[in-house]
């Protein structure tokens, strides 16, 4: 078994289950950036309400859990059964922590869990998991033959097969190309095509060996993985990870109490560039210029936290290698959501 962080594998050897023992990437550092969320709450005379809204195996959300032990903690996931091995692994916090199976997009819905219109501080630790990509039966790794699946919810019914099997050439090259940022995405979907046109594809075995012949030998040596890239293309259509997180934020921002904090962890730029994008419009005041004052609904929203990004440090890679490529954005909202926002 290899040694894996949040997008790909490293290959290291690594425990049988080490997965559902995985450290919380940047665990230290994204609970502080909720602290002052959770005491505006407490100065108000609020329960602190906290939404992990990646669930996974549970490792932020117990944090949080007892960190803040007077913390009520809303962990989101679509997967079934990651929701079931945290529920498993926090049943100590009683009521305290409640599951909700969905999307992070269903803020209004999850928070109604609790009670509640609004949280007082969100945490988003993006991608796909150590628990997923270590569970071979779900096709996430390349790294290993599995089925071509690489559906974050099992009950879904759309999978990588039918993206790879079903979809034209020209459109699975812009995909790859989009999502995977892939420069060899015109020559990895015209092999595609060519080779499901003998025989179909249904293990992630048979889509790695066509790409590794697409793939010129010498970027491979040099740019990792020659799968690594179409698999995240892959992945993301078919979770439909950046129009939900697109949807996310903004839900997010609207059910969060003023004095409270969102604190956004990605792994590659397509997840960053939504982030900062979604933070900067609310961060930056709508007075026109030369206007003689700033009027209420024209000031900023947000206080943007972190100066670019934060990431973690060297010691912290060399303990957790799946930190390696995370990158933190934090906000606290200061004035009541735009009515246009």
């Amino acid at each position: 078994m290899a040694a894996i962080d949040r997008d790909g594998q490293h290959d290291a050897p690594v425990a049988p289950g080490a997965a559902r023992r995985h450290v919380p990437v940047m665990a230290d550092r994204v609970i502080d950036l909720l602290v002052p969320g959770v005491a505006s709450a407490r100065q108000q005379d609020r329960r602190p309400i906290l939404v992990d809204a990646t669930l996974g195996m549970g490792g932020h959300s117990q944090l949080m859990l007892e960190r803040f032990d007077d913390a009520i903690v809303i962990g989101i996931d679509r997967d079934t059964q990651a929701l079931e091995l945290a529920g498993q692994r926090l049943k100590t916090f009683g009521d305290r922590f409640i599951a909700f199976h969905g999307t992070y997009d269903e803020i209004l819905a999850a928070l109604g869990t609790a009670e509640t219109e609004a949280a007082d501080g969100y945490l988003y630790d993006l991608g796909v998991s150590s628990y997923q990509l270590d569970e071979r039966d779900r096709g996430f790794a390349y790294s290993y033959d599995a089925p071509l699946d690489m559906r974050m919810d099992p009950t879904a019914r759309f999978s990588a097969a039918d993206v790879v099997n079903d979809y034209d050439q020209r459109r699975l090259e812009q995909l790859i190309r989009r999502f995977g940022e892939e420069k060899f995405a015109r020559r990895i979907a015209t092999a595609i095509v060519a080779r499901r046109d003998e025989q179909r594809f249904y293990r992630t075995g048979d889509l790695v060996e066509v790409i590794r012949g697409a793939v010129p030998a010498a970027a491979g040596r040099s740019g990792g993985h020659p799968a690594k890239r179409t698999f995240q293309a892959l992945r993301i259509e078919v979770n439909e990870e950046l129009s939900i997180l697109r949807d996310a934020l903004p839900a997010a921002l609207k059910g969060l109490h003023i004095g409270g904090r969102m604190v956004v962890m990605s792994y590659h730029s397509l997840e960053d560039r939504i982030t900062k994008k979604a933070f900067q419009e609310q961060a930056t005041s709508l007075t026109p210029p030369n206007f003689p004052v700033e009027l209420e609904e024209h000031a900023p929203v947000i206080k943007v936290l972190t100066r670019g990004t934060e990431k973690p440090t060297e010691q912290e890679i060399a303990d957790n290698p799946r930190a390696a490529s995370a990158k933190v954005r934090a906000i606290e909202k200061i004035r009541p959501t735009r009515s246009n926002g």
